[in-house]
């Protein structure tokens, strides 16, 4: 478990509320998760610690279980981290569990899959306790017409159309979605993605393009065809930020 200068690695599963931060990458002069985690940390420990995150979510994205992982030469405890850094972080970000790990563990390399969920208000009636965690669209969407494009979305492929066509460095645009489903309880609508890693903004833009689709604004097969296109940035338009949410991290093995 040890790692070299009497390190050792510590993993945080966190949950956050992301509609005042400008995304968990550190940026200069702007709050972040990472920074608000760092700063935690070093009032903690006393070292200054740099995390890593097992998916980097964009500025005013949520997450119920983003994993970050850390190198540290504290000896406390996981429920110590869990404990002392709740009482130093901000209201709206949350560690929920620790766990000490061992040396080779990569938090971004060893991951499976990542889950997202989309959270859509389908009401004319603006909602005061949900208007921040999802996005309010007044027409009646036809679930049945979004499923029937996800399913164009399940398995390989090049998902370049679903990509933001503004400063995409990816060079590889293929990723394998394990489910892509919608569902809806009541008046929301919950388009619900898994795959083995996404490309930047592409739960978003495919979640804009399903809501064309269930607006009747879009078929399936133009759905498809988008796809088929393989062009960034065509498909969308983006969704906004606030109704999307990282529910969880996979792994082989628990921690």
């Amino acid at each position: 478990m040890r790692l070299s200068g009497n390190l050792t690695q510590m993993v945080l599963i966190i949950e956050y509320d992301g509609g005042q931060y400008h995304g968990f990458q550190l940026q200069a002069g702007e709050p972040t998760i990472q920074g608000e985690l760092e700063r935690a940390l070093k009032k903690l420990s006393g070292d200054r610690i740099r995390v890593v995150a097992a998916s980097r979510t964009d500025a005013g994205v949520h997450a119920l279980g983003q994993v970050v992982s850390f190198r540290t030469s504290s000896q406390l405890g996981p429920e110590t981290f869990v404990g002392g850094l709740n009482y130093y972080l901000p209201r709206d970000i949350a560690v929920r569990a620790a766990h000490r790990v061992g040396d080779t563990f990569n938090v971004r390399r060893d991951a499976v899959s990542r889950e997202y969920s989309y959270y859509i208000l389908n009401s004319r009636m603006r909602s005061p306790m949900r208007q921040c965690f999802s996005y309010q669209v007044g027409g009646e969407l036809d679930i049945s017409a979004m499923n029937q494009a996800c399913r164009r979305l399940i398995g390989e492929h090049d998902f370049s159309s679903f990509a933001s066509a503004v400063g995409l460095e990816v060079k590889r645009t293929i990723r394998r979605v394990y489910r892509a489903r919608v569902d809806k309880e009541g008046q929301m609508v919950v388009f619900n993605m898994v795959a083995n890693s996404f490309l930047p903004h592409q739960v978003r833009n495919t979640a804009g393009a399903l809501i064309r689709v269930g607006l009747r604004k879009m078929t399936a097969s133009q759905f498809h065809s988008i796809m088929e296109a393989r062009k960034a940035g065509l498909a969308g338009p983006v969704a906004p930020a606030h109704g999307l949410c990282l529910v969880r991290v996979n792994y082989r093995e628990p921690f």
